[in-house]
């Protein structure tokens, strides 16, 4: 089976080093099987994401080495490969699913509902049987069915959810009309004849309602890996308060690519920590997901000393 992957950044704001070693393994597993590298775009969120967060992440990438063969600026028979560009395809996908009008705001439904497994709340079955602020614009939400589903990851092993319980009638579209990324990473995955999914684990919950929401529209499940978040010094997810430099700034700043992608290797356990400048495709090699090592805390008396 011809084997397509993707590396779907949002363009609300620039790559961090957790944000490109994702990219960097997705790539990998891409290119250790001859297959085709994808870069999507997901910038349904109109508020937040902007044109030149985009380009400065289409440098970083390029800057590393992790060319794509399908997406923008390049094109692709698969195309548009900007999620703002595919509304007919999810409007269509929409359509095929049973779905009812929301018009609860997220405050009331956090007020009202139970906890679940993903970031969202359960939603408490409010509007099932209409919408009981008719004058309120409406969101649209998809009643999973009944059972629990289960993935197999390549490197997490079996991973399950009662959908009715856990995520529950989640949401497709928002009530200011953009998509929801439930179901625009879905159809654009299946639109794209994506055969395997690297992402971080921080997003395995989101992974039965994807092959439940594939399911239904009679799409193909691809292979999905979760792997390990690249951590600050407290151990939590790499984030802005860690002080760790953005790539765009590292690159301003006239670092050399090749000790970015030696330092994201380390981090993994893919080269020994001797190593101090490669290049993205020396590591293609034998590259398995197997080989990955979680390595949240290693080296951080000065974690972005590359």
């Amino acid at each position: 089976m011809s084997v397509r992957g993707r590396y779907a950044p949002s363009p609300t704001g620039r790559l961090h080093l957790g944000n490109v070693r994702t990219a960097l393994l997705a790539w990998l597993q891409v290119r250790a099987r001859a297959g085709t590298f994808v870069l999507r775009i997901e910038d349904v969120d109109r508020g937040r994401s902007r044109a030149h967060f985009e380009q400065t992440l289409i440098d970083d990438l390029r800057w590393l080495g992790l060319e794509w063969d399908e997406g923008p600026e390049r094109g692709g028979a698969h195309g548009p490969y900007r999620q703002s560009e595919c509304s007919a395809r999810y409007e269509a996908a929409l359509a095929k699913l049973h779905t009812f009008a929301c018009t609860c705001t997220r405050k009331e439904v956090r007020a009202a509902a139970a906890s679940g497994s993903g970031v969202e709340p359960v939603y408490p079955g409010t509007c099932w049987r209409g919408p009981t602020h008719p004058e309120r614009p409406s969101a649209v939400r998809w009643r999973p069915p009944e059972g629990v589903v289960s993935v197999s990851d390549a490197r997490m092993g079996m991973l399950q959810e009662d959908l009715r319980a856990e995520a529950g009638s989640f949401l497709l579209r928002r009530r200011d009309g953009d998509w929801a990324y439930n179901l625009a990473v879905v159809v654009d995955d299946g639109f794209m004849e994506i055969s395997h999914v690297l992402r971080g684990e921080d997003l395995w919950t989101s992974t039965p309602r994807h092959v439940a929401l594939a399911t239904a529209l009679g799409l193909p499940v691809p292979q999905y890996t979760h792997v390990p978040l690249l951590r600050g010094p407290d151990g939590e997810k790499l984030s802005k308060r860690h002080g760790a430099p953005d790539v765009a700034a590292l690159r301003e700043a006239g670092e050399e690519p090749g000790r970015v992608v030696a330092w994201l290797a380390r981090s993994v356990g893919l080269v020994s920590d001797s190593v101090r400048t490669v290049t993205a495709q020396a590591l293609v090699g034998d590259f398995e997901v197997a080989a990955i090592v979680d390595r949240p805390r290693t080296g951080m008396v000065d974690p972005w000393r590359l």
